[in-house]
C-alpha cells in the first residue's frame, strides 16, 4: 500500500495527504456524539506534541531545502528565504488582525450564530496553510535531490494529522454547548477541513508548475506554520495547570520529527 502511494504523482500524493488530515478533523468532530466534552489534559498534551512536530518540520522539512534550492538555483540565499518566511508569518498576522476586528466589532451584541461563524472561520483560517504546507511537501519531492523526501512529507503529513483531532473538537464541542444541535456541530466542525486538501493541490500546483518560486514557497510556508504554531498552539496547550509536562510533550514532538528526519534523510 505504502509503495503503491509512493508511485502517485505529488498531486495525487498531497490530494491524499489532504484528504487524510481532512479525516482526522471529521473524526475529531464527531467527539460531539460520545461526549459532552474532552478531557482537557488529553487534547493539550497532542497540542503540545503537534507543535513540537511543526518547530521541527518548518526547519527540516521547509527551510534547510528552500535554502539548498535557493544555491542551487544562484538565488541571494539569505533574501529570498527571508522574505519568504517573513511574507507567510506577515500574511497570517494580518488574516488574524481582520479576524479580531470583525469579532471586536461583534462583541457588544454578539448572537449565537456569529460566535459558530467566528469559531468556524478562526478554524479554516488556521488550515488553509496546513492544506499548503503538504502540497509543497509533497509537490518538491521531484526536485529534490534525495529519494527521502517522500517520507518527510508523510511524516509531516502525520504531525498535521494529529493536531487536526483536537481542533475538530474544540469546534463541534463549543458549538454544541452554544446550543447548536450535535449534527449541525459535527457538520460545521467537519466543513472545516474541507480546505485542507484544497489547498494541498493548489501548494503541489504551484510547486511544480513553477519551479523558481519553490525557495520562497518552502519559506512561505515554513512562516507561516511557525506563527500558527506560535500563535494558537502553544498557547492553548499552555493554559494548561502542568505547563512543564506539556513544554516536554513539545519536546518530544520535535524530537521525534527530527530524528525521523535525520533516519530518513
Amino acid at each position: 500500500m505504502i509503495q503503491s502511494f509512493i508511485s502517485l504523482h505529488p498531486i495525487y500524493q498531497a490530494f491524499l495527504a489532504g484528504i487524510l488530515t481532512f479525516f482526522v478533523t471529521t473524526l475529531g468532530s464527531a467527539a460531539v456524539f460520545f461526549f459532552k466534552s474532552v478531557r482537557k489534559n488529553i487534547m493539550d498534551s497532542m497540542l503540545s506534541i503537534s507543535a513540537g512536530i511543526m518547530l521541527a518540520a518548518s526547519y527540516f522539512s521547509l527551510l534547510s531545502p528552500a535554502i539548498m534550492m535557493a544555491e542551487k538555483l544562484k538565488f541571494v540565499v539569505w533574501f529570498v528565504v527571508l522574505i519568504g518566511f517573513v511574507s507567510g508569518a506577515l500574511s497570517l498576522f494580518v488574516g488574524d488582525k481582520i479576524l479580531s476586528l470583525f469579532a471586536k466589532n461583534s462583541k457588544k451584541n454578539i448572537s449565537k450564530f456569529r460566535r459558530c461563524i467566528m469559531l468556524f472561520s478562526s478554524i479554516t483560517l488556521h488550515n488553509i496553510p496546513e492544506g499548503l504546507v503538504l502540497g509543497v511537501a509533497f509537490g518538491s519531492i521531484p526536485f529534490s535531490s534525495d529519494k527521502t523526501s517522500i517520507w518527510s512529507a508523510i511524516t509531516l503529513t502525520i504531525g498535521i494529522a494529529i493536531q487536526n483531532f483536537p481542533e475538530g473538537s474544540a469546534i463541534s464541542l463549543p458549538l454544541r454547548r452554544d446550543g447548536l444541535s450535535r449534527l449541525k456541530s459535527f457538520l460545521f466542525a467537519t466543513a472545516s477541513g474541507v480546505v485542507e486538501p484544497i489547498s494541498a493541490i493548489i501548494g503541489a500546483l504551484l510547486v511544480l508548475k513553477v519551479q523558481k518560486i519553490l525557495p520562497f514557497v518552502l519559506s512561505f510556508t515554513a512562516g507561516a506554520m511557525i506563527f500558527v504554531t506560535v500563535m494558537e498552539l502553544i498557547p492553548e496547550s499552555q493554559t494548561n495547570k502542568k505547563k512543564g509536562l506539556m513544554a516536554l510533550f513539545l519536546v518530544s514532538g520535535f524530537s521525534l520529527m527530527m530524528v525521523l528526519e535525520i533516519i530518513l534523510g
